[in-house]
C-alpha cells in the first residue's frame, strides 16, 4: 500500500486553473440563464445530455431542477435523456447510437427548449447530431466542452470551452458552471 502516489499538487492546480476558466467566463453563465428563464416563462424545459461520467452529470442536474438546488421553489421543467436504459439499448440496437439523443429530441424538444450538452472532448458523435437536431427543431444549444475547438463549440449558440484538458478537471468545471446556472436559477423563482 505504501506504493500509492497521488499528485495532489498537480491536481489542485489543474482544477483551480479548469475553475478558473469558468470565473473568466463569468457573462456566459448569465446568459444561460436568461436563455432557461425566457424558455421556462414561455412553456419550455431544459434537456441535459452527455456520455459516461456527462451522462451521470445530466441526470444530476436535472435532479436540481425538478427537485431542488438550495432552496425550495417550484420545479424547474427538466429531463436528462440518459437515464431510460430501453429507450438507449433500443435505440442502440435497432439503429446507431450516434442518434441515440438525436431522436430522444426529435420526439421531445419543441422550439425554445434549452439543450445542455455536456463532452469533455467536444466531438461526440451522438452529442454533436443532438445539438444539430436541437438547432432543426429551434432549441437553444449549449454546449460545454473542453479547451479544444470541437464540433460542438463550432455548433453550438453558446459553449463553456473549459482550460483543460484532462477529463476529470473538465468534468470538475462544468459541474461548477452547472451549479452557477442552478443558484442563478434559484435567485428568480419562488
Amino acid at each position: 500500500m505504501s506504493n500509492i502516489k497521488i499528485n495532489f499538487e498537480h491536481a489542485i492546480l489543474e482544477n483551480q486553473k479548469a475553475i478558473q476558466s469558468v470565473i473568466d467566463q463569468a457573462g456566459l453563465v448569465t446568459e444561460v440563464v436568461k436563455q432557461i428563464v425566457k424558455s421556462i416563462n414561455d412553456g419550455g424545459k431544459v434537456i441535459w445530455l452527455g456520455n459516461g461520467g456527462s451522462a451521470a452529470d445530466a441526470q444530476h442536474m436535472a435532479a436540481e431542477l425538478m427537485v431542488r438546488y438550495v432552496k425550495n421553489r417550484q420545479p424547474i421543467a427538466s429531463i436528462a435523456l440518459t437515464t431510460d436504459s430501453s429507450i438507449l439499448t433500443a435505440h442502440a440496437n435497432d439503429y446507431e447510437f450516434d442518434t441515440v439523443f438525436a431522436r430522444q429530441i426529435q420526439g421531445l424538444a419543441k422550439p425554445g427548449d434549452v439543450l445542455m450538452a455536456m463532452s469533455t472532448s467536444g466531438n461526440s458523435q451522438n452529442v454533436v447530431k443532438a445539438i444539430e437536431m436541437a438547432q432543426h427543431i429551434g432549441c437553444v444549444t449549449v454546449a460545454l466542452t473542453g479547451n479544444q475547438a470541437s464540433l460542438m463549440s463550432q455548433k453550438s449558440d453558446y459553449c463553456l470551452q473549459v482550460t483543460s484538458s484532462e477529463t476529470a478537471r473538465i468534468q470538475e468545471a462544468h459541474s461548477f458552471f452547472n451549479h452557477l446556472v442552478c443558484e442563478g436559477l434559484d435567485s428568480i423563482y419562488d
